[in-house]
C-alpha cells in the first residue's frame, strides 16, 4: 500500500524533526486546544454515566449535536449563527468525547436517550435537534424514541443509512491517515501542519480546491473545523465509536417521524451523505430536502445560506 507508506514515513520523519521550535509551535499549540475546551461545559450524570454539555444563547432550545472529531465545542459552533438569531443552543458531548463517559452500549439509541436525561436536567420540555454527521444517527433516534420531546429535526450531512447501498469506505491514504494522524495530538498536529489538503480530503470529505476557492470567512471556518479535531487524546473514544457506528449505519424507523423533518447536504461530499440525505427525506412522513450541488462535507460556500435555512424552518416556539 503505496500510500500508507508514504503517509507513514513522512508523519515518521515530521516526527523526527518536532524538536525545538517545531517541538515549541506544538507545545503552544495543543495547549491552545485544551484551553479551547476547558471551563466552558458542565457535567451532569445521565443514565449512562457522566454527560458534558455547554449552553449558548436564549430562545427556543435546540441540541446542536456533533459529528465525528466533535464535542460541545463543536456543538456551539453548529449553533453560532442560531443563537445570534434568537436560540437556545444545548451543545452536548457524545459518548466518548472530551468529559462524557463511554457507557458499555454506546449506541445512538442510548445516546438519544441521554439527550432526554440531558433535557431534564435543564428542565427542558421540549426542543429541536440538528444531527451533524455522524451525530445525525442520535438526532434521528432521538426524533424516533422520544417523540413528545423533539420539536423539529435537521439531519446535517448526514451519515446515516442508504438502502441498498454499502457505507463508503475511505481510500489506502485515507485508512493511513486515519490509522496514524488519529493516535497521537502530536501525529494529528504534524498532518494538519505538513498535509492540510489530504487532511481536508480525507477527515473533512471535501475536495481541497473548493477550499482554495472560497472565500477568506470560510477557509478560516473549515481550518476551525479540522484544527478544533484537537485535542485527539480526549475524543479518541468518541471517534472510535463513531468509526463502528457511521461506518455500518443500520436501518432506522424513519417513517415514524413524528417532527417536521429537514435534510440538508452537498451532491460531492466525499461522504456520501446526499444519498442519506434523499433517504431521509424520502422516508419522513413531513420533510423537505435541500443538496447544495457543491461544498464537500463541510459545506463550503453555502455556510450562511444553509443556516438561514435552517434558522427559518425550527419552530420559534
Amino acid at each position: 500500500m503505496p500510500s500508507r507508506r508514504w503517509v507513514l514515513t513522512g508523519l515518521a520523519g515530521a516526527a523526527a524533526l518536532a524538536g525545538g521550535a517545531t517541538w515549541n509551535a506544538f507545545a503552544t499549540d495543543i495547549a491552545r486546544a485544551r484551553a479551547n475546551v476547558r471551563g466552558l461545559s458542565s457535567v451532569f450524570q445521565s443514565r449512562f454515566g457522566a454527560m458534558e454539555y455547554a449552553v449558548a444563547g436564549q430562545g427556543p432550545p435546540t441540541l446542536a449535536i456533533h459529528g465525528t472529531g466533535g464535542g460541545f465545542d463543536q456543538g456551539l459552533a453548529i449553533g453560532r449563527r442560531l443563537a445570534a438569531t434568537g436560540r437556545l443552543i444545548i451543545a452536548p458531548s457524545r459518548f466518548g468525547y472530551l468529559r462524557s463517559d463511554n457507557p458499555h452500549d454506546p449506541s445512538p439509541a442510548n445516546q438519544a436517550d441521554a439527550f432526554v436525561d440531558l433535557l431534564d436536567e435543564l428542565e427542558i420540555e421540549k426542543a429541536s435537534a440538528i444531527g451533524v454527521s455522524a451525530g445525525a444517527l442520535s438526532a434521528l433516534e432521538f426524533a424516533i424514541r422520544h417523540p413528545s420531546r423533539c420539536n423539529a429535526l435537521v439531519a446535517l450531512v448526514p451519515a446515516t443509512y442508504v438502502p441498498n447501498r454499502p457505507a463508503p469506505q475511505p481510500s489506502a491514504m485515507g485508512r493511513a491517515i486515519m490509522e496514524l494522524a488519529l493516535k497521537s495530538d502530536l501525529l494529528f498536529w504534524i498532518g494538519v501542519k505538513t498535509a492540510p489538503s489530504a487532511m481536508i480530503r480525507t477527515l473533512l470529505a471535501t475536495d481541497p480546491s473548493l477550499l482554495r476557492e472560497a472565500s477568506l470567512s470560510e477557509q478560516a471556518r473549515a481550518t476551525e473545523i479540522l484544527e478544533g479535531i484537537l485535542p485527539v487524546s480526549a475524543r479518541a473514544r468518541g471517534l472510535l465509536n463513531d468509526a463502528a457506528q457511521a461506518g455500518a449505519p443500520a436501518s432506522m424507523a424513519i417513517a415514524s417521524i413524528a417532527a417536521p423533518t429537514l435534510a440538508i447536504s452537498c451532491e460531492d461530499d466525499a461522504f456520501g451523505t446526499a444519498a442519506a440525505a434523499r433517504h431521509i427525506a424520502a422516508a419522513a412522513p413531513d420533510a423537505r430536502l435541500v443538496v447544495y450541488p457543491s461544498g464537500g462535507h463541510v459545506w463550503i460556500g453555502h455556510d450562511t445560506e444553509l443556516f438561514a435555512e435552517i434558522d427559518a424552518f425550527l419552530p420559534r416556539a
